[in-house]
Order: C-alpha cells, then sequence, then structure tokens
C-alpha cells in the first residue's frame, strides 16, 4: 500500500495521476447557487447519477468514481479559484460538467488546463471563443451557439420571416450568439434591425433591451440569455404589443420560463436543443436517462441539462475504461480523442486529432399548450 501511495503522488506531481489509489476523482465546478442555480444544480444530476449506477456496478475496473464537486456561483474568479484548489488538494484524473462561458474562458486565459495537461469534459457552454482556436484540452459535446442562431435564422427565413432582432447577456456568452445571427443574416444579405444587451449580474433588468428592440418592430426575436432573463424579456415585451415570435437557445428551461412567466405568454415561444428529447424513451440512451435519474437522483428535475450531462458522463467513463488500469490525465486526452463516431445509444458523439466538438446536433422545440414543450 505504502508503495502504491507513492506511485500516486508521483504520478500525481507529474500533473498524470488519478489523486488517489482506490478511488478515481473527478473535479467538477458549477453554479449551486446564484442567478442560474437551477441550470447547475440539473448539471450536476444527470452525471451524478450515471456515476452512480457504474459504482453500483463494480466502478471503472473495480475503483469507484469519486466526484469533488464545488460551487462557484457562476462567477468567474471562483470558478478559477476552486479549479486550482482541486488541481492542487484532490488531484483529479479529469474535470467535467463545468457551466458558464465566462466561467470557462478564465481557465483559458489562465492556461489552467494547459498548465495541469488535464481534459475538461463538456462544459455547458457554447461560445465560439472556447472553441476557435481549439484547446485540446476541452471537449465539448454540444453544439456551438453559432450553429444554434445560424440554425433559427435558416428556419425562420424559410418560413417568410425578414426582421430578426436579438437580445443578448452582455458577455462572452450573449455575444457569441449575437455574432453568430449576424453571420447567419450576412449569409442572407441582411443585418439585424435591432439589438439589446443586459448586465449578467442583473438578469431581470432588461427594460434597456426592451426599449432597444421594441420600436424596430421585428418579426423575429433571438434570446441568448438565461432563464430569468428571458422570463421577465418576454413579459416586458408583450406589454408593449409586440407579436415577434421570441426564440431562445438550449440554455434556456422552458419550465422555468412557464414558472416565471406564465404559460399564456410564453406559449409559442420556441427553443432551440441540442441534445436529445429527454421527455420520451425512443432512444436507448434516453430510456437509460429516465431509469437512472428516478434511481440515483429521484428528487431531481429531468432536463435538457441533466440529459446533456448523463450523456458527458458516459462519454468520460468510456474515455477512463478504455484507458486502462492505470489511467492518466494524458491517456484519457488520448482516449477521448479516439471517440471518432461514440454511440452512447441512439445519440453519437465524436472528437478527432483537430476535432474537439463532439456533436453538432440542433433542432428546434415550441412551448406548447398546456405547458408541454413540442418537437
Amino acid at each position: 500500500m505504502k508503495l502504491l501511495g507513492a506511485c500516486a503522488l508521483w504520478a500525481a506531481a507529474a500533473g498524470a495521476g488519478a489523486g488517489a489509489a482506490d478511488d478515481i476523482v473527478l473535479g467538477q465546478v458549477a453554479p449551486l447557487t446564484g442567478t442560474i442555480a437551477g441550470t447547475g444544480d440539473e448539471y450536476v444530476a444527470g452525471g451524478a447519477a450515471y456515476f452512480a449506477h457504474v459504482n453500483a456496478n463494480g466502478g471503472i475496473l473495480g475503483r469507484k468514481i469519486r466526484v469533488v464537486t464545488k460551487d462557484d456561483s457562476y462567477k468567474p474568479e471562483q470558478t478559477l479559484a476552486h479549479t486550482r484548489a482541486l488541481l492542487a488538494d484532490d488531484k483529479p484524473l479529469a474535470l467535467f460538467g463545468y457551466v458558464g462561458t465566462g466561467n470557462v474562458l478564465a481557465l483559458n486565459k489562465n492556461k489552467v488546463l494547459e498548465e495541469a495537461g488535464i481534459a475538461l469534459m463538456a462544459p455547458y457552454t457554447g461560445a465560439q471563443d472556447l472553441r476557435e482556436p481549439m484547446n485540446p484540452h476541452i471537449f465539448h459535446i454540444r453544439a456551438s451557439y453559432t450553429d444554434e442562431t445560424s440554425r433559427m435564422v435558416e428556419h425562420l427565413h424559410t418560413i417568410g420571416l425578414r426582421r430578426f432582432a436579438v437580445m443578448y447577456q452582455d458577455d462572452p456568452f450573449g455575444k457569441s450568439g449575437l455574432a453568430g445571427a449576424e453571420r447567419a443574416l450576412e449569409k442572407l444579405g441582411m443585418k439585424l434591425v435591432a439589438q439589446g444587451g443586459y448586465d449578467r449580474t442583473k438578469p431581470e433588468e432588461i427594460g434597456a433591451a426592451v426599449k432597444a428592440i421594441a420600436p424596430s418592430n421585428p418579426d423575429a426575436i433571438i434570446m441568448v440569455s438565461v432563464n430569468r432573463a428571458s422570463a421577465a424579456f418576454i413579459k416586458e415585451l408583450r406589454k408593449t404589443g409586440s407579436s415577434a415570435r421570441l426564440f431562445s437557445i438550449s440554455v434556456v428551461n422552458f419550465k422555468e420560463l412557464l414558472k416565471n412567466a406564465g404559460e399564456d405568454t410564453v406559449r409559442g415561444v420556441g427553443i432551440s436543443q441540442v441534445m436529445p428529447y429527454p421527455y420520451s424513451p425512443m432512444l436507448p440512451v434516453v430510456r437509460e436517462f429516465r431509469e437512472l435519474m428516478a434511481r440515483y437522483q429521484p428528487s431531481k428535475t429531468i432536463s435538457y441539462a441533466s440529459m446533456e450531462s448523463f450523456v458527458a458522463a458516459k462519454v468520460l467513463v468510456e474515455a477512463i475504461r478504455r484507458a486502462g488500469p492505470n489511467p492518466t490525465r494524458q491517456k484519457v486526452m488520448a482516449q477521448l480523442e479516439s471517440l471518432v463516431n461514440h454511440d452512447v445509444g441512439g445519440f453519437h458523439v465524436g472528437f478527432g486529432p483537430g476535432n474537439r466538438v463532439g456533436s453538432r446536433f440542433v433542432e428546434v422545440t415550441v412551448i406548447g399548450q398546456g405547458g408541454r414543450l413540442i418537437r
């Protein structure tokens, strides 16, 4: 045991070890309090359900998974501090399931992942700044905000809409979606008729955005915003008499819109999605997800966010399993890269030497009668 412990400590010092001789340690920093605590809670829950399932069935080659989770309240400076503490104290094999564009950009800016030689699996962000140029340490399993807004513009243009506006969070997250919409319109020889932003720290103060957008009388408004801001914007916009078609990107939870704005107000709002539909067990991975959530996370919400982290956990576990009985950070990264077309159960994720975007899947859902989300 002493020799094994010494080897584990040596590997960790080299930036390559799992952090403990018996457990496979993963590090996660997510917003469990603050403005998007609901999203953070869901994103932790989906992965936790799958990891619990793996542990209940013998772990990975006999070793249990232990996830060390820290709360950053959606504040980039806390993300940075918590990650550094995780790397120093817990020696994780990989990082998993972070939330927020600015939060992950803080790691990029400070070269935290490069210095640790560690993978960050499935950050909950679609920002282009985290994909171009490619950071080989970050493995995305969702389409980008540019993919989402581009698909929305193309879809709405085909049904005859021509006047587009964007409401966005005034930070790298929101600006990434804004840029995607602008590029998609440029390809069609068009420009936005209006745009309006809001402060990420004050998501319910969207008055300036409404004033910037409503007078232009757009046919459609794309919202690149979090739950509270989206709900507040919809309510205030409708008070102006605007009948614009409203579309949100995938980070919004339709149940939060219903709760905060009311069914009558949000009926007809479209939401792009980047994961399989989690409310009907049509795909094997969705059936597995729903079964394991009921078994291991029964009090948590079935949602696209929990579905996404469940898929991410499956992919990461597969890479660790393929890394063999003595996984290192480098081996895990190499195995993730080798998953070129990995089927998690009817949904495919694929990376490669020059590719860290595992999926570009996008579909549009709509909030319908009775508060149901329909495809």
